[in-house]
């Protein structure tokens, strides 16, 4: 099978199971700034020490943990479903496989590129706004901002968030989405609530923690123009790497998958290089025919040598049968007459 008849082959059998993404619609972006303003009416409230704060001291007081100390061991293992170490390990598993099967880095770099971003974002809260947390709280009735502390808003809850709602952002279906949705709603409002019962979070910290998950989630189709770029390169970087080690890897199928139109259309030589179009800034095939695989015996037409058109019923010189198609010779890649 030639070379270009393989990758065009893998090109048709690509996985179409890739979804587009959730674009930045207009219910999307009002959900967005509605967010945003509630994250920025929180904070307002925390640091001007409102009824929020009075809140936080009177649940602090109640002690959740002593009122039903018999699901304080569960609670202990749930609450890891919010801590970003196991969680990312579990979901980046998860669409580790779907990488695999779709033949696209997709997934995961979406994964990558929402806990940077909370990462970015909720670290930047957490030391410039500095708040104590309940255990560690100095004045009762104070807000605790400013001390040192790294407990607003909750990463926990804004973790599980992200990650889990990651696998909703990615769903291949409308009723995927909507299910995987609540799940991951429903699992963000346990760990939030979760942390508040043992005493680790102020209910403020909770709430903005929520916000700022929300936030990232919603703010995922910005960056996917940027993702899809680093996706392209990435993999085209990637395909270079596999032939350069597995340059017989051409007779097996390749492991290629969601690459850019330009990596595609891309030809590989025989010793594994690819050969890309002119003015592509790589090899070109046409600037060095014979390192491309010849077909000495497939016979190819010179535009220059065909014998021009007759009328019919016309007598053609005895020369014009010797000016038809010729094959190319595999030595010298000139044509060859029927005189040799």
């Amino acid at each position: 099978m030639r070379t270009d008849d393989k990758l065009d082959q893998m090109e048709e059998q690509r996985p179409t199971d890739r979804v587009r993404p959730p674009s930045m619609t207009r219910t999307r972006l009002w959900l967005f700034w509605g967010t945003l303003a509630v994250y920025l009416a929180i904070v307002a409230g925390v640091l001007a020490t409102t009824w929020l704060v009075t809140f936080d001291w009177q649940v602090m007081f109640f002690r959740p943990y002593k009122q039903w100390p018999e699901i304080h061991a569960f609670l202990d293992y749930f609450v890891v479903l919010g801590q970003r170490g196991p969680t990312a390990v579990a979901v980046a598993a998860w669409l580790g496989w779907r990488c695999w099967r779709q033949r696209n880095l997709h997934p995961l770099l979406v994964l990558g590129a929402s806990l940077l971003l909370l990462n970015i974002t909720v670290g930047a809260a957490k030391l410039g706004m500095g708040r104590l947390g309940p255990h560690y709280a100095t004045v009762v009735g104070a807000n605790e901002m400013g001390l040192g502390g790294d407990i607003f808003p909750s990463g926990h809850t804004a973790n599980a968030v992200v990650t889990w709602g990651v696998l909703a952002y990615l769903a291949t279906t409308s009723l995927r989405r909507r299910t995987l949705s609540v799940i991951a709603a429903l699992g963000a409002l346990g760990v939030g609530m979760t942390t508040v019962y043992l005493g680790t979070h102020w209910v403020s910290d909770v709430l903005l923690g929520w916000a700022a998950g929300l936030l990232v989630l919603l703010a995922m189709p910005w960056l996917e123009p940027g993702i899809t770029w680093f996706e392209d390169r990435l993999m085209g970087i990637l395909l270079r790497l596999w032939l350069r080690l597995r340059p017989d890897s051409l007779r097996g199928p390749l492991p290629v998958g969601s690459l850019a139109p330009e990596v595609s259309r891309q030809r590989i030589a025989s010793d594994g290089e690819v050969l890309v179009p002119a003015g592509t800034g790589g090899r070109s095939a046409a600037h060095n025919p014979d390192s491309w695989p010849h077909h000495p015996s497939r016979p190819y037409t010179i535009r220059s040598e065909r014998a021009p058109a007759t009328p019919a019923g016309s007598r053609r010189p005895p020369h014009a049968d010797r000016s038809r198609t010729t094959p190319l010779s595999p030595v010298t890649g000139r044509g060859r007459n029927a005189n040799g």
